[in-house]
């Protein structure tokens, strides 16, 4: 098992590409608008799942079995696919007032009965823009985490099932980030009044239907595997991937990972018109075709463990850091192909 992130002096793939697809297909340019109608989806998907936990709730703890199965079956892919609302508002992608697309996030956050929207805001910029950085990335794990969870499969499995509960460990390390504010104090406390009234219309027998959707969302579930197939990798000639398999129908298009990251400002539905638009860019790069697989390949395969990352090194990081800012102003670059066109 390696015992250290993998160490890269180049820098992040992402704001060249996005310069050179630019540059190469300056139409990619009517693809970067908002969807307001994403908000119409995460209020009918809160709807959903409260209905579902009231309906739980009516039948009781007795029916236990039906309500893990339901979660696993439905609620997992109606809790994931907000996740990708409050991703995409995140971004300002949905509504024109940032403010608005806060309140978004915070309403796609009901079902997930914990306030992490206006965290998940703060630290998935600081991602975006610190890609591979220990002290600014807290999609790399902490190194404790990394030796804890080593590489057998039953630590995995259980490292995915809490998962939830690793990713509010990694914040309080990361440099330059204030995660307490007015916003995340309107999270918290919409939170809690959604908690409370769950448990006063639904009783806990609802509650616990929305428990279990919370953990498959971002867990041991096929949706789960969407955290190895972002940037997971043992072949490290390439460090983000996309996934393009038929979970993206009900998943909002999350595997478009590489679209994303080259160009943060298009939203969830104009993804694969992107790489449709500039094929001879992602058509060279290796992807994913199975959540499922790739859960499983994850698990039992010793090669992978927490450490299978890209750790960016201080100066590349710095000069990553000017190149993503470039990109964001619009200014025009070169890029560098160098993956070789592999399917796993």
């Amino acid at each position: 098992m390696q015992e250290a992130f993998y160490q890269s002096e180049s820098d992040q793939p992402h704001p060249g590409r996005a310069r050179a697809i630019i540059k190469a297909h300056p139409e990619v340019r009517q693809l970067m608008v908002r969807n307001p109608s994403t908000a119409l989806i995460a209020v009918s998907i809160v709807v959903l799942q409260t209905a579902i936990a009231y309906a739980m709730g009516a039948l009781g703890f007795g029916y236990w079995w039906l309500s893990l199965l339901i979660a696993f079956c439905i609620g997992a892919f109606a809790n994931h696919a907000n996740y990708v609302i409050i991703h995409d508002a995140t971004h300002n992608l949905i509504l024109r007032s940032s403010s608005w697309n806060k309140m978004v996030a915070i309403i796609a956050d009901l079902p997930n009965l914990t306030p992490g929207a206006m965290g998940f805001r703060v630290y998935h910029l600081k991602h975006h823009s610190h890609q591979g950085d220990y002290e600014y990335d807290a999609d790399l794990a902490n190194h404790w985490e990394a030796r804890l969870v080593g590489n057998k499969w039953y630590c995995k499995a259980i490292w995915l099932m809490l998962f939830p509960f690793f990713q509010v460990t990694r914040p309080p390390r990361l440099k330059a980030i204030k995660m307490w504010n007015r916003w995340f104090s309107i999270n918290l406390a919409c939170a809690a009044a959604y908690d409370v009234a769950i448990v006063y219309f639904c009783g806990w027998a609802g509650f616990l239907y929305l428990v279990f959707a919370f953990f498959f969302s971002i867990g041991l579930h096929p949706v789960g595997a969407r955290w190895i197939q972002e940037h997971y990798t043992y072949d490290f000639d390439q460090e983000t991937f996309s996934y393009y398999g038929p979970i993206n129908r009900v998943a909002l298009n999350m595997g478009y990972h590489n679209e994303h990251h080259d160009l943060p400002s298009i939203p969830w539905n104009n993804l694969p018109k992107l790489r449709a638009m500039a094929p001879e860019f992602y058509d060279n790069l290796k992807y994913h075709s199975s959540w499922s697989r790739l859960l499983l390949q994850f698990i039992f395969d010793k090669r992978y463990s927490l450490y299978s990352r890209v750790e960016r090194m201080k100066e590349s990081h710095d000069r990553g850091s000017h190149a993503a800012a470039e990109t964001t102003n619009g200014r025009n670059g070169n890029l560098d192909l160098s993956a070789r066109p592999i399917s796993f």
